[in-house]
């Protein structure tokens, strides 16, 4: 194992085993047997030891993810990855409280990632007329909702001590993204997430001028985000890249619309 690999590998384990997540310079470079001349060459300082440590943690995270083959369904993709993120959360607090720790003034590009990640699963359900939001804009309703949950289980546990917390969060967000249908689809003893009858139902709904699910809410939002989604994924040759930006950034409206404004 190399010099670099070694601090890494020792700083990653002190975050985990401190009483509040910190670690010093000091105690890594006697954990790993180097002086700090070694430390600094490698990462610049403290701040660049951590980020190394904030990389170290997304690519752990990451891993599943990348190996990953997208299902048939992405409405189950997407509730599994809300588990598994929790899942990693409560497994590392400490790691992942520095993961999102606004110290971190660059977001690693592995953050990136993840996002995208949950961007493409959106695209996905959006194709297959099952949101009611621009999948950009359910990306960041879906991970900023997950991180937070996490965050106030890892750092306040004795306040946020319900084990049904994240799963009840979860259901109230995709409620709010996914068309009526896959929600209904996904209660117990109602099957597979966003699988048969009412895949039908949503996409039916999505393609008719009827309110949803006797709900009495216009289709308009749910149709406009799957247009938009099929749109990108085939561009009309009807359309020059300007009118299709246009078109599509009509859609969003049409999609993000706030349900007061309707």
């Amino acid at each position: 194992m190399s010099t670099k690999a070694r601090i890494l590998e020792v700083a990653a384990a002190l975050v985990a085993q401190s009483p509040d997540g910190d670690v010093s310079t000091r105690a890594v470079c006697e954990a790993a047997g180097v002086g700090a001349p070694a430390l600094y060459r490698h990462f610049g300082d403290k701040e660049g030891l951590l980020s190394a440590v904030v990389d170290h943690g997304f690519d752990q995270y990451l891993a599943a993810k990348r190996e990953r083959t997208p299902g048939t369904d992405p409405v189950r993709d997407l509730r599994d990855g809300w588990d598994t993120h929790t899942d990693f959360a409560l497994r590392n607090p400490n790691l992942y409280r520095l993961m999102n720790s606004p110290a971190m003034r660059t977001p690693p590009a592995a953050a990136l990632e993840s996002h995208r990640i949950l961007t493409e699963d959106l695209r996905r359900a959006a194709e297959q007329g099952k949101l009611r939001l621009a999948p950009e804009l359910a990306a960041q309703m879906i991970m900023s909702a997950n991180v937070g949950v996490c965050l106030m289980l890892v750092s306040r546990p004795a306040t946020f001590d319900d084990r049904t917390l994240s799963r009840r969060v979860r259901d109230a967000v995709h409620t709010a993204v996914f068309v009526p249908e896959v929600m209904a689809d996904t209660s117990p003893g109602t099957g597979t997430a966003g699988s048969g009858s009412a895949g039908t139902a949503t996409s039916g709904a999505a393609t008719s001028g009827k309110s949803t699910a006797g709900t009495g809410e216009a289709p308009v939002p749910a149709t406009a985000t799957r247009l938009g989604a099929l749109l990108r994924q085939t561009p009309s040759p009807a359309f020059t890249p300007a009118e299709s930006a246009l078109l599509g950034e009509w859609l969003d409206r049409l999609s993000n619309t706030a349900p007061e404004q309707r």
